[in-house]
């Protein structure tokens, strides 16, 4: 088996908010579809960032240094992408985001190739994930969060929820937007909440301080830039579990955390961070200090791979926002029910790209 072609290809996909009609988050996608000699074909992505740069890089870097190998080679082929995007070591950006779609699509290959869902090459330790919706976006006032949120668990049966925090005008507005949905919700619902690396360490401080009694599952990406030092610091000084991961969950980053004694929960994103191929070697590093995996930023039924497949995996994520992407962009995408994800039972991710959607969402310019 041999790679005989690599296609990569930008796309915009308008998604939107309920109740208040807003855009739900970021709708671009980088699609890489690898092909075999024998024609099969393997699908990967990535999202948001610099999309016709990083289909540049794909196709006129990336592609002539894999053309002929076998895409079942992993460590070959990321030694020779190495060497070609970083040559001293982990970095991040457009070619780190051209790296993870074509590795998602190798790794789609694969799993055709010998009939296995990813999950399964993974590990195989369940056809699903328990999962959690991302839904409290900053354009919701407080009621609003709560209408959506009994929305989703009447309709979709969600039991656990995520908001977004360091939207509101000050930190005591956030935690009084939390509060709100906690008591609407009651003391079984799971919630957490997301400062998208938005806040200082004592904003951060702060807010967790202001919320603690509310039973917080998690409070991901709570300081800017992640910063290892503020992440530990902020982890002395509250109970609530930390995580992060989405944007730089690479197993170089996630090491940091653990020497710095800074993380709870781990949430690598394959999309981002190199690929199915590095969030394995996260999810070892996660078993080895026994720490939960899971899942956030958007990896939708890529990530949901990585949840079901390992061990330690726990949650995947659902988001308002990739929802609508995935079920533009693929036939049958997955959906949640009773609070849980299905892995598609096809091979590799299991899901079928829709080509009419993709001509029409094509970004040229």
């Amino acid at each position: 088996m041999k790679i005989a072609a690599v296609r990569a290809s930008a796309h915009r996909i308008p998604t939107v908010l309920p109740i208040v009609g807003t855009p739900a988050g970021g709708s671009v996608r980088v699609v890489c579809e690898v092909e075999t000699e024998d024609g099969l074909v393997g699908v990967g992505m990535t999202a948001r960032f610099l999309p016709l740069g990083v289909v540049a890089v794909i196709e006129k870097h990336l592609a002539p240094a894999v053309m002929g190998l076998d895409p079942r080679d992993l460590e070959a082929i990321h030694a020779r992408l190495q060497a070609l995007t970083s040559e001293r070591g982990q970095t991040l950006g457009v070619n780190t985001a051209a790296v993870s779609a074509l590795d998602l699509a190798l790794w789609d290959l694969i799993g055709k190739a010998h009939g296995r869902t990813v999950a399964q090459l993974l590990g195989g330790r369940a056809d699903h994930a328990e999962c959690y919706v991302t839904f409290g976006f900053g354009a919701f006032d407080r009621d609003q969060l709560v209408e959506v949120a009994r929305g989703l668990a009447a309709e979709q049966g969600h039991t656990g929820f995520k908001m977004l925090v360091g939207v509101a005008p000050n930190i005591g507005e956030d935690a009084a937007r939390v509060r709100h949905v906690r008591d609407a919700l009651g003391d079984d619902a799971v919630l957490a909440v997301d400062a998208n690396e938005s806040l200082s360490i004592d904003q951060a401080t702060r807010l967790a301080r202001l919320i603690e009694d509310c039973d917080i599952a998690w409070f991901e990406d709570p300081v800017w830039r992640n910063d290892p030092r503020d992440m530990a610091r902020l982890r002395r000084a509250t109970s609530i579990p930390l995580a992060a991961g989405q944007m730089d969950g690479h197993s170089s980053r996630f090491r940091q955390f653990i020497e710095g004694d800074a993380i709870d929960i781990f949430l690598p994103n394959s999309l981002f961070n190199g690929g199915m191929t590095e969030t394995r070697r996260v999810a070892a590093l996660a078993q080895i200090y026994d720490k939960p995996l899971s899942d956030a930023g958007g990896g939708g039924i890529y990530c949901l791979h990585h949840v079901a497949g390992f061990r330690n995996g726990t949650l995947a994520e659902t988001h308002l926002g990739v929802e609508q992407v995935e079920r533009a962009m693929f036939r049958a995408a997955p959906e949640p029910s009773g609070g849980r994800l299905a892995v598609p039972p096809g091979p590799g991710f299991g899901v079928e790209l829709d080509r009419d959607v993709l001509k029409d969402t094509l970004i040229t310019d």
